[in-house]
């Protein structure tokens, strides 16, 4: 098991490091100067030169890429082109949104997909099973902004019961606020990945009602539900935990269209503020976070299954 973590994390910053020349390579091809931003409409060649080597943009990119790097080493992301502050401390500030809001919304799937999922199975002949699964591949197949707009139009502004848009000033100090507020984004982005969960925790019950030891557990006397809990829910648990890894990196893509929508100050909405400013030195510290906080979900993930599955750790 060590052999096969130590391999896994050989792995994970080896993903990292390609990631971070990927992020790097992308942003110097995309159209733009943040220079000339800065320097504005009426601007000489002259100025606009200065803040480019003032920026350290007139290097060379290897250079750039080297210094970037030698940074992250030393847990220094850099700083904003556009402000001068340094860029690990606003990502911390915005994550005290983010990161919440991206648990809730796990946690909400995690609800919505497990208990329907097996009685979507379970009951897969009768009228509610099928109503169960029909109503899973719809909702999957819902973009999250507009379920996130009917949401809004229900439960803000029909019933009133929560927030439209915004986060406390207060932050979390208020937590009361603060779950008010990521309650209706999270609900958005928890019931669209938890319709496309509740599928493969069908498909895996299913299978698992089919294995021979749920069967002779109901030949003995045992329901086929009493059956499934005691003996088959152990099986559903290792399929769902193989796709959890899938599902966080949608939660995570899902985050940074919502806090656009809900008005939310996290770091999915300051990356696309970022990207439309030019901010390089952010937009490269903020993606590689996004790509390192779904890589490492995606390890512990695989050392999960590596611990749940007693058949991967015989084979070692």
């Amino acid at each position: 098991m060590i052999r096969y973590a130590l391999t896994r994390l050989a792995l994970l910053v080896l993903g990292l490091f390609v990631a971070s020349a990927l992020i790097f390579t992308t942003l110097r091809i995309l159209p733009g100067d943040v220079a000339q931003l800065i320097a504005g409409v009426n601007s000489t060649p002259e100025q606009i030169a200065g803040i480019r080597e003032r920026l350290g943009l007139d290097r060379p990119l290897p250079v750039q890429y080297g210094d970037w790097i030698a940074g992250i080493l030393t847990g220094d992301l850099g700083r904003s082109q556009l402000t001068g502050t340094p860029v690990a401390s606003e990502l911390l500030q915005k994550a005290e949104v983010t990161v919440p809001l991206g648990i809730l919304s796990f946690v909400i799937a995690l609800i919505v997909a497990v208990p329907f999922g097996v009685h979507a199975a379970v009951r897969r002949r009768r009228p509610d099973g099928v109503l169960v699964s029909v109503g899973a591949q719809a909702l999957a197949a819902v973009p999250v902004v507009w379920a996130g707009m009917m949401l809004v139009v229900v439960f803000a502004v029909s019933l009133g019961w929560l927030p439209a848009q915004g986060f406390p000033r207060a932050g979390w100090s208020d937590p009361g606020a603060a779950v008010r507020a990521l309650l209706l984004p999270a609900l958005t982005i928890g019931v669209v990945e938890g319709a496309v969960l509740l599928r493969f925790v069908r498909s895996a019950t299913l299978q698992a009602m089919g294995q021979d030891f749920v069967r002779t557990a109901a030949a003995k006397g045992l329901t086929r539900t009493q059956a499934l809990l005691r003996h088959g829910l152990p099986s559903v648990g290792l399929s769902v935990v193989t796709v959890l890894g899938v599902q966080v990196a949608g939660i995570m893509v899902g985050a940074v269209v919502i806090e656009q929508l809900f008005s939310l100050p996290g770091i999915g909405r300051m990356l696309v503020e970022d990207t439309g400013n030019r901010d390089l030195v952010k937009v490269q510290g903020e993606l590689l976070v996004l790509t390192g906080l779904v890589l490492v979900i995606g390890f512990a993930v695989d050392l999960a299954h590596r611990l749940l599955d007693p058949r991967q750790r015989e084979a070692e």
